[in-house]
Formats: structure tokens, sequence, C-alpha cells
């Protein structure tokens, strides 16, 4: 995984370890995977509901988490009784290959998980979307390609299972345990493949009051990396493309009007024409006409942590819930009525209240509005990957 993906070893490590725990939770959800008697309302009748195996599967992962991602989708079907074909990314598809012959070696019968590793994604990604013997599809990339996958899959009402794009908002209320707030930052921003993650922070906001000290924590813990005293970037193939993304990102966040004027008039904390190995990039704002835009800099900024003021609860909800996406948000205040009322008015599939550490496999992940459909993990991961049986018997 380092070698093809680029992350830090420990990193890589600790991935390999977490994918490893969706075989044990859904081989125990196999166990729980249920049905029902339901009692007749007429005695000549019996009504069961089964729960069976939808079908082969056709699974779709991402480069940036190579194990994770393949696992948390063929756990679950391969438990549910489905036969699956990934189609890993072209950029990772060694880690995929490896997870294949150690399902191989502990047993697995040939042709149960299949690898499909391919650079013609497209012409794969369609056969698989129109053969007709795939009853679902589950995909982990961009809203834009989910929307492309739905067109092609509603011809045949193949059953989908998405998670599609974020654009995380990471709140600091003024009450926040400040420590406690900052590294959720710094970790939710920077610590995840390097920012390359859907649930990573891509927008921080932080209450006036409390404005100055956050901007000055996150610029000492990770933007000291310029000086190489903070977080460091590693070396990786894919350096070169991310940079450029993020060079793109910041040009486009200049041209929406966050905040650049003032960092002309004060030292900036990191010039997009330095960064290097997607190095940080922060800015202070925003100004109005970048509040019209949805809080969002545009283009790709995940290296990147724009840093936004916001004044009231009110407020800064309505902000964070202003974009088309739903996947992930995080908040820290020490209120408990505020933790209770923030939870639930956020819009998103995964809500961090004092915690910036993701999900798990016991708990349903998936996303709001365009983030997706379905959830994977919990005890719904599995019940993706079924048909509800009715079964009425007369008794005659």
């Amino acid at each position: 995984m380092t070698l093809e993906n680029g992350k830090p070893y420990e990193e890589a490590k600790k991935e390999v370890q977490f994918a490893l725990g969706y075989f044990g939770w859904f081989a125990e959800e196999a166990r729980r995977m249920t049905g029902e008697w339901i009692p007749s309302p007429q005695p000549s009748k019996r009504y069961w509901v089964l729960r069976q195996p939808i079908g082969p599967v056709a699974a779709v992962t991402p480069w940036n988490f190579p194990a994770t991602m393949v696992t948390r989708k063929i756990a679950p079907a391969l438990a549910a009784g489905c036969t699956v074909v990934l189609k890993p990314a072209s950029a990772t598809p060694l880690t995929a290959l490896a997870i294949a012959r150690i399902t191989e070696v502990a047993g697995l019968p040939r042709g149960v998980f299949n690898v499909l590793t391919t650079n013609r994604s497209r012409l794969v990604g369609a056969e698989l979307l129109t053969h007709p013997l795939i009853r679902k599809i589950g995909f982990t990339g961009s809203t834009d390609v989910g929307k492309g996958i739905m067109e092609t899959a509603a011809k045949q009402v193949t059953r989908l299972s998405f998670e599609l794009g974020g654009n995380a908002p990471f709140i600091v209320f003024d009450d926040a345990d400040f420590k406690a707030a900052l590294e959720g930052a710094v970790a939710m921003k920077f610590l995840r493949v390097g920012g390359q993650s859907c649930i990573c922070a891509n927008r921080i906001y932080v209450q006036r009051g409390i404005a100055g000290q956050v901007h000055s924590g996150i610029h000492r813990r990770g933007g000291e990396a310029e000086g190489r005293a903070g977080l460091r970037a590693g070396r990786s193939d894919r350096s070169a493309d991310q940079r450029g993304d993020t060079r793109k990102g910041a040009r486009a966040g200049r041209g929406r009007g966050q905040a650049w004027r003032q960092a002309r008039r004060r030292r900036p904390l990191s010039d997009p024409r330095r960064l290097r190995q997607g190095l940080l990039l922060f800015a202070r704002g925003p100004d109005r006409r970048h509040r019209r835009h949805g809080d969002r800099a545009g283009g790709d900024l995940r290296p990147a942590a724009p840093i936004l003021v916001f004044d009231t609860e009110d407020e800064v909800i309505r902000r964070a819930n202003a974009t088309k996406f739903g996947l992930a948000a995080y908040f820290y205040t020490r209120d408990l009525a505020r933790l209770i009322r923030v939870s639930e008015q956020l819009e998103y599939g995964l809500v961090g209240a004092n915690d910036a550490t993701g999900y798990t496999h016991e708990i349903p992940f998936g996303g709001f509005k365009e983030s997706g459909l379905g959830r994977e993990g919990g005890h719904e991961g599995i019940a993706e990957y079924t048909e509800v049986k009715s079964v009425v018997l007369n008794l005659g």
C-alpha cells in the first residue's frame, strides 16, 4: 500500500488492521441476518419474511484507501452470500490483488471474489453496469461519476449503494476544549492520506472570540511544515498531481474573494506558489463575496485549510448546511444542550461531536443529499446486499 499509494508505512499498517475488522464484523452479522414469522390474521395462512442474497455484485473502489474501501464492500457481500467482481482504482491494483490472494489462501472458493485490474476504467465499468447478471453496484468515488452510474443503472433498475463526494465542515465554538479541537482539526484535515479523504475537514469554522487562537494554533501545528518543524509531507509519485490540484483550487479561491486581499496586507501563511508535495495553505475569512458561494473555495483544496469566522450558532449551522454534499461534519463544544442541538441540525450522515476519529465498523456510514445512497457498516451494511422476500403459505 505504501509503495503504490504513497501513505506513510505506519498509516498503511493502521488501515490494514481497520480493513481486517470488516471481515470480523460482517462474519458476526451473517449469524444475525434473520427473517420474521408474522402472526397471521387468517387461521388458514402463515406469513414468513426472508432475507436472501441479492446476487452477483460489482464493486468499484478508489485509490485513497485501497484496503478499507475493498473490505468495506466485499465483506458484507460475501457474508450475505453474494459473489463479487471488484474493479479497484487503476492507481492501486496491487493491494486489491493481495487481499484476493489472502481470501484464496483462507479457503474462499475460486470465483466467489474476483478482481478486474484495468486502466480502461470506462470500458470495464460500462460492461459491469450493463451485464444482466450483475444485481448491485457498490461504488465509492466522485458525485459526478456516481450520477453517470445512476443513469446507466436505471435502464436495468440495478440496485446501487454509493459513497460520493463530501464538503465537511469542522466547527469550533468558543466554549470548546481548545487543545482537543485543535488536535482534531489537524488530524481530520491532514492526517488521513494527506487530506485526500472524502470525510476530511474541508472548511474550518471558528467562532470569532477564539479565531486568532485557532488560526495560530493550526499554523504552529501544521504550517510549520514549510520550516520543517511541523507536519511533513511524504514523497510519492502522486505528489505532482495533488500539488497541481491544490494550486488550481487556490487560484479559484482567490477569484471568489477568500480574503486574499487581507493576506497581501499580512504575512501569507502559505503562498500557493510555494506549495511542495502538498504542503499546507491557510486563509482567514470569508468576506461577503465568498459567503455567496457557500463557503467553497473552488477546485480541489483538500490539502488546504480555509479558516472561516462565524458569530452565532444559527449562522454556522446555516453555512455548514449550505452545500449539496452531506457526508461528514465535526464540531467541538462543552455545552451539552448545544451538543444535542447541533448534532440534530447538521445535515450529514456522520457527525463527530467532540470527536474527529471518523466512523467504525459497528455504525452505518453514508451520506445525505448528493453524498451517496445507502449505508456501509453497522447492521445496515449487510442489509444492502440482500433482497426481502415475503412468503404467504396457504394451509388449505
